[in-house]
Order: structure tokens, then C-alpha cells, then sequence
């Protein structure tokens, strides 16, 4: 069978169940990072015991009243966040062969979907701040260890399908960031309680997480992505899974033997060095991107101060609008904008030359009006330049990751696609852990 010959995507279908699962992956963890502060509040020394300075985090000058747990809160969530992220996205690059596709995808959304329907009864239940605190650290590994599964097994089947196929996850994971921004500025504006708020944003995600799961159930029933599966050749975990077809992929595989990436001894006839050796430049490219990324956003810019506000109402409104709703609308602009322009190409040496330019972001944002600010000076205080650099930065970043990600898999034969798709997930957490760890250097050195 040839790509000529393909069935078209029916109404978009595919394309827009993949956009759900997207969606999917970052919409729980967005929003568990929007509610941030509902977190913090619930750490503070209300509940704590007195006689003990577990809970107080104690200066030699006073100036500090937060408590322990609540100051180390973000640090230490990101931590069990990137940890579990990297740990199990490298784990589901190497073991996706050997543990069926529904498992890995079904079973990962119904744990996430467990831990945010805990996470909203705990919004109602009163518990001490440091049983809360271990509580949520707790919730924060598993979602994200099953959000690295999750990821890592969406890619990997998108890469069995035509490159732009990628771009729907891409986007959908954009437009995670955006509705978890915009729900926070409604809640500023409304002034809604942080304790309602969280309740929203834990059930919204659940709902969110049912509808990926319908539409993964549905997603083997479309004629579109049959072909793809079967062409491809799929291994015969991924055969038990489909229903529909079943004789027709087993007698495929005995003509085909050699696009089985499972051989009758168990031994994969797939080499994972192998084919890193044919995508390492999209691999370390999308690495890097993230790694300049998460290193300067939010650890960098979320501490820019305004200097036109003077204290007014745009002083509140700052860093919502200026750093997580912009950063979140371009850059779901830039990864959705390679759903109709792919350049430069996959073998481009253009590429990865602009994937390392976007190294000058990290100075232009140290030197903003970041405060408090002890060793750089400050070059561009004005807002409106902040912002140019918020929209540049976000922009590239989601249209120069989505190309990496949709080339990635299309560098190697398609047998190989799937694992090319794991592996490009894992570089993409690495460059998240990398930019985790680098960011408290950048804000060090301002």
C-alpha cells in the first residue's frame, strides 16, 4: 500500500482526536500549576504545631513569615515533577515494545484522572500542612510519571502517521497553557476564592481527561488511521489491540517479517542506538529548545516588575498577561502555525541553526527589569520591550519544538517510527529537567 492510495482523514477526525489527546497530556498539569497558590495557602502555620519549627521558616532578620513547607513548595515541586518526567519517559522509550499501546495510553489516563478527582476531594478535606504537603508531592510524581508514559506513547503513535499529524498533539498542548492561563486572569478579575478556584480548574481537568479517553477508545475505528497502522506494520501487542483487522495484520506480519520490531524469541529487531544515530540532530534540537525554555520561563521572567504601572491596576495584571497568557497564546500560535508551514526541512541545516540562536533570549531576559536584582544592570526596562522578547521567545519556541517533533520520526524507516516518536519524547523531558536545573543559575546570576 502506498500513500497514494491512503483514505482521507474523514472530517479531520484523526487529526482532531489527536488534538484532544494533546490537550490531554498538559491541560491536568497546567492547571495543577495554576493553582499554585491555592496550594501555598494551604501550607501556611494555622495548623502547625507550635511547639515545634517544623512549619516556620525562621531568618536571622524576621523577614521571611512564609512557612517552611510553603517557601520550599515550587522548588520542591518541580523536583517531583521533572524527576518522574524524565525517569519514565526513558523508561517508555525502551519498554514501549513490550507493553501493549492501550495499556500504556488508557491506563495512564485513568490514573491522572484518579489523582485530580483525590486532588478536588482534598480541596473540601482539612489536613495538616505537612500531610497536605506530602499528600501533593505524592499526586505531583504520579502525574507526571503517567503524563511521561502518556506523552511518550502519543508521539510514538503519531509517528507512524504523515508528519503533520504530530502538529495536533503539539497544539493541543499549547492550547493547555492557554486555557490554564486564562482560567487564572477570570479568577483575578472575579475575584474568586482560591479554594473555588481549585475546585474548578481539578474538575475541568477531569472532564477533560474523560473526553481523551473517549476519543482514544474511538480513535481504532477510523478507516484513516487502519491504513496507517497496517502499512506500517504494527508489533503484536499493538495487533491485539485493535479489533478490527486482526487476521488481516497477523497475515500481514507473516509476509512482512521485516517491519515486526518483535521477533518469535522476543528480541526486538529495533535498535534504539541506531536510530538515535539518524535523528540525534532533532533530538538534541529539541532538547536545547526546551532546555533555553524552561530555563528562563517562568524561573527568570515571572520576576520582571513593570515600569510604567506606578502601582495601579496593570501592576496585577503584569505578569498574567504579559508573561503566562502571552507566552502560552504564541507559543500554541507557533506550534499550530506547522499545521501549513513546514520550513526549513527536515534535513535543513537552517534548523538547528535557529534552534541555537534562541540562546540569546536567556541575556535579553536576564536583562529586563528583573527584581530583586544584586550583580547585572538593567538595559530594557520598558514593558513594551519585555514583551516583544515574550513574543518572540514563546513564538519559536512552539513552532521550532513542533518541527523537531514531526521530523523526528520521518528520518527513519516506518517500522522504526514509533520508537523515533519515543525517543524524541524523551529528549523533549530531558530538555525540560536540564531547563528545571539551569534556571536557578540564571536567576542566580542577576
Amino acid at each position: 500500500m502506498t500513500a497514494i492510495n491512503a483514505p482521507r482523514d474523514k472530517y479531520n477526525a484523526v487529526w482532531i482526536i489527536f488534538f484532544i489527546l494533546g490537550l490531554g497530556t498538559l491541560l491536568p498539569w497546567n492547571f495543577f500549576m495554576t493553582a499554585t497558590m491555592y496550594f501555598t495557602s494551604r501550607l501556611k502555620d494555622e495548623f502547625a504545631d507550635p511547639s515545634t519549627h517544623l512549619m516556620t521558616n525562621e531568618t536571622s532578620e524576621g523577614a521571611d513569615t512564609r512557612s517552611v513547607l510553603e517557601s520550599k513548595f515550587n522548588n520542591v515541586m518541580t523536583l517531583c515533577a521533572m524527576v518522574p518526567l524524565l525517569i519514565f519517559t526513558c523508561l517508555n522509550s525502551f519498554l514501549h515494545q513490550r507493553i501493549p499501546q492501550k495499556l500504556r495510553i488508557i491506563g495512564s489516563l485513568a490514573a491522572i484522572l484518579v489523582v485530580f478527582l483525590l486532588t478536588a476531594v482534598f480541596v473540601k478535606v482539612d489536613v495538616s500542612p505537612l500531610t497536605f504537603f506530602t499528600i501533593t508531592m505524592i499526586k505531583i510524581i504520579c502525574i507526571n510519571s503517567f503524563g511521561a508514559i502518556l506523552q511518550g506513547s502519543l508521539f510514538g503513535l503519531a509517528g507512524i502517521l504523515p508528519a503533520s499529524y504530530t502538529t495536533p498533539i503539539m497544539s493541543g498542548q499549547g492550547l493547555a497553557g492557554t486555557f490554564a492561563a486564562f482560567s487564572m486572569i477570570c479568577a483575578l478579575t472575579t475575584g474568586s476564592a482560591l479554594q473555588d478556584s481549585a475546585f474548578g480548574y481539578f474538575i475541568t481537568a477531569c472532564v477533560v481527561i474523560l473526553v481523551a479517553i473517549v476519543a482514544y477508545i474511538v480513535l481504532p475505528r477510523m478507516e484513516f488511521f487502519q491504513y496507517y497502522t497496517e502499512s506500517n506494520g504494527s508489533t503484536p501487542s499493538a495487533d491485539e489491540e485493535n479489533n478490527m483487522g486482526l487476521l488481516k495484520k497477523e497475515s500481514a506480519a507473516e509476509k512482512k517479517p521485516v517491519v515486526s520490531l518483535v521477533e518469535d524469541e522476543g528480541k526486538p529487531t529495533v535498535s534504539v542506538v541506531n536510530i538515535f544515530k539518524q535523528i540525534w540532530v532533532m533530538a538534541l534540537s529539541v532538547c536545547f529548545i526546551f532546555t533555553v525554555t524552561i530555563g528562563t520561563f517562568p524561573a527568570v521572567t515571572v520576576e520582571v516588575k513593570s515600569t510604567i504601572a506606578n502601582g495601579g491596576t496593570w501592576d496585577g495584571y503584569f505578569i498574567p498577561v504579559s508573561c503566562f497568557l502571552l507566552f502560552n497564546l504564541m507559543d500554541w500560535a507557533g506550534r499550530s502555525l506547522t499545521a501549513v508551514c513546514m520550513w526549513p526541512g527536515k534535513d535543513s541545516m537552517w534548523l538547528p541553526v535557529m534552534v541555537g540562536l534562541r540562546v540569546i533570549f536567556i541575556p535579553l531576559f536576564m536583562l529586563c527589569n528583573v527584581q530583586p536584582r544584586h550583580y547585572l544592570p538593567v538595559l530594557f526596562s520598558h514593558d513594551a520591550l519585555y514583551i516583544i522578547f515574550m513574543i518572540l521567545f514563546a513564538f519559536s519556541n512552539g513552532y521550532l519544538a513542533s518541527l523537531c517533533m514531526c521530523f523526528g520520526p520521518k528520518k527513519v524507516p516506518p517500522h522504526e517510527a514509533e520508537t523515533a516518536g519515543a525517543i524524541m519524547a524523551f529528549f523533549l523531558s530531558l530538555g525540560l529537567a536540564l531547563g528545571a536545573g539551569v534556571s536557578f543559575a540564571f536567576r542566580a546570576m542577576i
